[in-house]
Protein backbone atom coordinates (compact mmCIF):
# COMPACT_ATOMS: atom_id res chain seq x y z
CA UNK A 1 0.00 0.00 0.00
CA UNK A 2 1.57 3.65 -0.85
CA UNK A 3 0.44 4.68 2.86
CA UNK A 4 2.89 2.00 4.47
CA UNK A 5 5.00 3.45 6.54
CA UNK A 6 7.00 0.46 6.97
CA UNK A 7 8.20 0.87 2.99
CA UNK A 8 11.63 2.59 2.55
CA UNK A 9 9.88 4.25 -0.88
CA UNK A 10 13.82 5.65 -1.80
CA UNK A 11 15.18 2.67 -1.83
CA UNK A 12 13.71 1.67 -5.19
CA UNK A 13 14.87 2.89 -8.51
CA UNK A 14 11.58 3.67 -9.73
CA UNK A 15 7.97 3.64 -8.14
CA UNK A 16 5.20 2.68 -10.63
CA UNK A 17 1.78 4.12 -9.34
CA UNK A 18 -0.95 2.05 -10.13
CA UNK A 19 -4.27 0.77 -8.09
CA UNK A 20 -4.42 3.56 -5.51
CA UNK A 21 -8.31 3.65 -5.66
CA UNK A 22 -8.69 4.62 -2.13
CA UNK A 23 -6.86 8.47 -2.79
CA UNK A 24 -10.18 9.92 -2.70
CA UNK A 25 -11.16 10.50 0.81
CA UNK A 26 -7.47 11.23 1.00
CA UNK A 27 -6.41 13.00 -1.53
CA UNK A 28 -3.90 15.60 0.20
CA UNK A 29 -1.88 12.86 1.73
CA UNK A 30 -1.66 10.56 -1.45
CA UNK A 31 -0.43 13.38 -2.87
CA UNK A 32 1.67 14.41 -0.01
CA UNK A 33 3.36 10.81 -0.20
CA UNK A 34 3.94 11.04 -3.69
CA UNK A 35 6.02 14.39 -3.55
CA UNK A 36 8.01 12.27 -1.05
CA UNK A 37 9.21 9.73 -3.29
CA UNK A 38 12.37 10.52 -5.10
CA UNK A 39 11.29 8.50 -7.96
CA UNK A 40 7.51 8.12 -9.07
CA UNK A 41 5.50 7.95 -12.09
CA UNK A 42 3.82 9.29 -13.22
CA UNK A 43 4.64 12.24 -11.75
CA UNK A 44 3.05 13.61 -8.53
CA UNK A 45 2.67 16.81 -10.98
CA UNK A 46 0.54 14.78 -13.30
CA UNK A 47 -1.37 13.05 -10.52
CA UNK A 48 -2.05 16.86 -8.73
CA UNK A 49 -3.66 18.07 -12.18
CA UNK A 50 -5.19 14.14 -13.15
CA UNK A 51 -6.76 13.76 -9.68
CA UNK A 52 -9.46 16.20 -9.87
CA UNK A 53 -11.59 16.06 -12.54
CA UNK A 54 -11.89 20.11 -13.09
CA UNK A 55 -9.17 19.37 -15.34
CA UNK A 56 -11.59 18.64 -17.93
CA UNK A 57 -12.21 22.05 -18.05
CA UNK A 58 -8.44 22.89 -18.62
CA UNK A 59 -7.39 20.89 -22.25
CA UNK A 60 -8.69 23.18 -24.57
CA UNK A 61 -10.82 21.01 -26.69
CA UNK A 62 -14.45 19.65 -26.74
CA UNK A 63 -15.09 17.24 -24.23
CA UNK A 64 -18.35 15.59 -22.44
CA UNK A 65 -20.37 18.95 -20.88
CA UNK A 66 -19.33 19.24 -17.58
CA UNK A 67 -21.06 20.93 -14.94
CA UNK A 68 -18.79 21.80 -11.80
CA UNK A 69 -20.87 22.56 -8.11
CA UNK A 70 -18.64 23.76 -5.47
CA UNK A 71 -20.22 22.79 -1.80
CA UNK A 72 -22.98 25.51 -1.66
CA UNK A 73 -23.62 26.32 -5.59
CA UNK A 74 -27.07 25.24 -6.48
CA UNK A 75 -28.27 22.34 -8.39
CA UNK A 76 -30.53 22.16 -11.42
CA UNK A 77 -31.57 18.43 -12.67
CA UNK A 78 -30.97 18.50 -15.94
CA UNK A 79 -33.76 17.92 -18.53
CA UNK A 80 -32.04 14.82 -20.46
CA UNK A 81 -30.45 11.60 -18.39
CA UNK A 82 -27.66 12.65 -16.50
CA UNK A 83 -24.66 11.54 -14.18
CA UNK A 84 -23.65 13.19 -10.72
CA UNK A 85 -20.29 12.26 -9.53
CA UNK A 86 -18.01 13.86 -6.85
CA UNK A 87 -14.83 15.26 -8.94
CA UNK A 88 -12.54 13.76 -7.21
CA UNK A 89 -12.85 9.94 -7.29
CA UNK A 90 -12.28 6.52 -8.87
CA UNK A 91 -14.57 3.59 -10.47
CA UNK A 92 -17.73 4.14 -9.24
CA UNK A 93 -17.67 5.30 -6.35
CA UNK A 94 -19.86 8.12 -5.79
CA UNK A 95 -21.56 7.97 -8.80
CA UNK A 96 -25.35 7.34 -10.07
CA UNK A 97 -27.22 7.87 -12.98
CA UNK A 98 -30.55 9.67 -13.33
CA UNK A 99 -33.64 9.61 -15.62
CA UNK A 100 -34.23 13.00 -16.66
CA UNK A 101 -35.33 16.09 -13.93
CA UNK A 102 -34.72 13.09 -10.94
CA UNK A 103 -35.74 14.63 -7.69
CA UNK A 104 -33.15 11.86 -6.09
CA UNK A 105 -30.59 13.69 -7.08
CA UNK A 106 -30.70 16.59 -4.97
CA UNK A 107 -30.43 14.28 -1.98
CA UNK A 108 -27.31 13.02 -4.06
CA UNK A 109 -25.74 15.91 -4.44
CA UNK A 110 -26.27 17.88 -0.94
CA UNK A 111 -24.34 14.59 0.52
CA UNK A 112 -21.84 15.29 -1.83
CA UNK A 113 -21.51 19.02 -0.32
CA UNK A 114 -21.87 18.23 3.17
CA UNK A 115 -18.55 15.93 2.41
CA UNK A 116 -17.11 18.89 0.97
CA UNK A 117 -16.99 17.74 -1.94
CA UNK A 118 -17.12 19.10 -5.62
CA UNK A 119 -19.69 17.73 -7.80
CA UNK A 120 -19.80 17.20 -11.56
CA UNK A 121 -22.81 17.08 -13.39
CA UNK A 122 -22.82 15.38 -17.10
CA UNK A 123 -25.11 14.34 -19.32
CA UNK A 124 -25.48 10.27 -19.87
CA UNK A 125 -25.46 9.25 -23.44
CA UNK A 126 -27.99 6.67 -24.49
CA UNK A 127 -25.83 4.96 -27.30
CA UNK A 128 -23.64 4.10 -24.07
CA UNK A 129 -26.52 1.51 -23.56
CA UNK A 130 -25.83 -0.50 -26.31
CA UNK A 131 -22.22 0.94 -27.58
CA UNK A 132 -20.36 1.05 -24.45
CA UNK A 133 -17.58 2.88 -24.10
CA UNK A 134 -13.84 2.73 -25.93
CA UNK A 135 -10.89 2.91 -23.67
CA UNK A 136 -7.91 4.01 -25.87
CA UNK A 137 -4.35 2.68 -23.90
CA UNK A 138 -0.95 4.62 -23.89
CA UNK A 139 2.41 3.24 -22.88
CA UNK A 140 4.87 5.57 -23.17
CA UNK A 141 3.15 7.91 -25.13
CA UNK A 142 2.72 5.26 -27.60
CA UNK A 143 -0.49 3.55 -28.41
CA UNK A 144 -0.64 0.17 -27.40
CA UNK A 145 -4.04 -1.07 -27.51
CA UNK A 146 -8.33 -0.63 -26.90
CA UNK A 147 -10.83 -1.92 -25.47
CA UNK A 148 -14.65 -1.86 -25.12
CA UNK A 149 -16.62 -1.13 -21.83
CA UNK A 150 -20.23 -1.84 -21.27
CA UNK A 151 -22.28 0.75 -19.05
CA UNK A 152 -21.12 0.98 -15.77
CA UNK A 153 -23.96 2.50 -14.22
CA UNK A 154 -27.44 0.62 -14.00
CA UNK A 155 -30.74 3.00 -14.82
CA UNK A 156 -31.86 4.32 -11.61
CA UNK A 157 -29.21 3.05 -9.32
CA UNK A 158 -28.13 4.39 -6.19
CA UNK A 159 -24.64 5.80 -5.53
CA UNK A 160 -21.75 3.27 -5.99
CA UNK A 161 -20.24 2.60 -2.46
CA UNK A 162 -17.66 0.13 -3.69
CA UNK A 163 -15.08 0.45 -6.15
CA UNK A 164 -16.56 -0.89 -9.15
CA UNK A 165 -19.94 -2.79 -10.66
CA UNK A 166 -19.40 -6.00 -12.36
CA UNK A 167 -17.62 -4.74 -15.41
CA UNK A 168 -17.97 -5.89 -18.98
CA UNK A 169 -15.11 -5.75 -21.27
CA UNK A 170 -13.93 -7.06 -24.62
CA UNK A 171 -10.57 -5.99 -27.25
CA UNK A 172 -11.74 -3.37 -29.42
CA UNK A 173 -9.98 -2.09 -32.89
CA UNK A 174 -10.50 1.73 -32.35
CA UNK A 175 -11.39 3.64 -35.26
CA UNK A 176 -9.62 6.28 -37.10
CA UNK A 177 -11.67 8.89 -35.39
CA UNK A 178 -11.23 7.34 -32.10
CA UNK A 179 -7.78 6.81 -32.66
CA UNK A 180 -7.97 10.75 -34.13
CA UNK A 181 -9.24 12.11 -30.48
CA UNK A 182 -7.26 9.91 -28.08
CA UNK A 183 -4.15 11.68 -29.94
CA UNK A 184 -6.15 15.23 -30.07
CA UNK A 185 -6.49 14.29 -25.69
CA UNK A 186 -3.15 13.20 -25.11
CA UNK A 187 -1.86 16.81 -27.18
CA UNK A 188 -3.76 18.64 -25.07
CA UNK A 189 -2.52 17.33 -21.50
CA UNK A 190 0.12 20.05 -19.90
CA UNK A 191 2.44 17.35 -19.75
CA UNK A 192 4.96 15.64 -22.49
CA UNK A 193 4.19 12.31 -23.30
CA UNK A 194 7.64 10.91 -22.77
CA UNK A 195 6.59 12.00 -19.09
CA UNK A 196 3.49 9.38 -19.02
CA UNK A 197 4.20 6.17 -18.10
CA UNK A 198 1.02 5.51 -19.10
CA UNK A 199 -2.45 7.31 -19.82
CA UNK A 200 -5.86 6.09 -20.75
CA UNK A 201 -8.26 8.19 -22.75
CA UNK A 202 -12.12 7.39 -22.11
CA UNK A 203 -14.22 7.74 -25.04
CA UNK A 204 -18.08 7.54 -25.19
CA UNK A 205 -20.18 7.19 -28.52
CA UNK A 206 -19.54 10.34 -31.66
CA UNK A 207 -16.79 10.04 -30.10
CA UNK A 208 -16.45 12.34 -26.97
CA UNK A 209 -13.75 12.61 -24.33
CA UNK A 210 -14.94 11.55 -21.60
CA UNK A 211 -11.76 11.47 -19.34
CA UNK A 212 -7.90 11.24 -19.58
CA UNK A 213 -6.81 9.02 -17.06
CA UNK A 214 -3.25 9.09 -15.69
CA UNK A 215 -3.37 8.25 -12.20
CA UNK A 216 -4.59 4.66 -11.95
CA UNK A 217 -6.35 3.70 -14.86
CA UNK A 218 -7.30 -0.22 -15.00
CA UNK A 219 -4.79 -0.99 -18.78
CA UNK A 220 -6.66 -4.27 -19.16
CA UNK A 221 -3.42 -5.13 -20.19
CA UNK A 222 -5.07 -8.95 -20.74
CA UNK A 223 -7.27 -7.86 -23.60
CA UNK A 224 -3.98 -6.94 -26.11
CA UNK A 225 -1.11 -9.71 -27.07
CA UNK A 226 1.77 -8.42 -26.08
CA UNK A 227 0.19 -4.97 -23.92
CA UNK A 228 1.83 -6.59 -20.36
CA UNK A 229 5.15 -7.11 -22.10
CA UNK A 230 4.92 -3.64 -23.88
CA UNK A 231 3.89 -2.08 -19.84
CA UNK A 232 6.93 -4.45 -18.94
CA UNK A 233 9.09 -2.64 -21.36
CA UNK A 234 7.91 0.67 -20.56
CA UNK A 235 8.45 0.68 -16.87
CA UNK A 236 12.17 -1.17 -17.62
CA UNK A 237 13.27 2.14 -20.06
CA UNK A 238 11.96 4.70 -17.44
CA UNK A 239 13.70 2.96 -14.21
CA UNK A 240 16.67 3.15 -16.64
CA UNK A 241 16.33 6.67 -17.62
CA UNK A 242 16.10 7.08 -13.96
CA UNK A 243 19.24 5.31 -13.46
CA UNK A 244 21.73 7.16 -16.11
CA UNK A 245 20.32 10.77 -14.54
CA UNK A 246 21.17 9.51 -11.18
CA UNK A 247 25.01 8.39 -12.49
CA UNK A 248 25.67 10.94 -14.84
CA UNK A 249 23.61 14.09 -13.61
CA UNK A 250 21.58 16.81 -14.62
CA UNK A 251 22.53 17.53 -18.49
CA UNK A 252 23.12 20.88 -19.61
CA UNK A 253 22.41 22.18 -22.97
CA UNK A 254 25.29 23.70 -24.95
Amino acid sequence: MWDDSAVEWAEFDLVVVRSTWDYPDRRDEFLAWAESVPHVLNSPAVLRWNTDKRYLATLGMETIPSVFLEPGDPFVAPDEPFVVKPSVGAGSIGAARYDTGAARAHDHVRRLHAEGKTVMVQPFLEAVDHAGEVALHYLGGVFSHAVRKAAMLPRGGDPGEGLFVEERISAAEPAAGELELGEQALDAVPFEREELLYARVDLLPGPVLLEVELTEPSLYLGYSEGAAERFADAVAAASQRRRMSAENGPITSQ
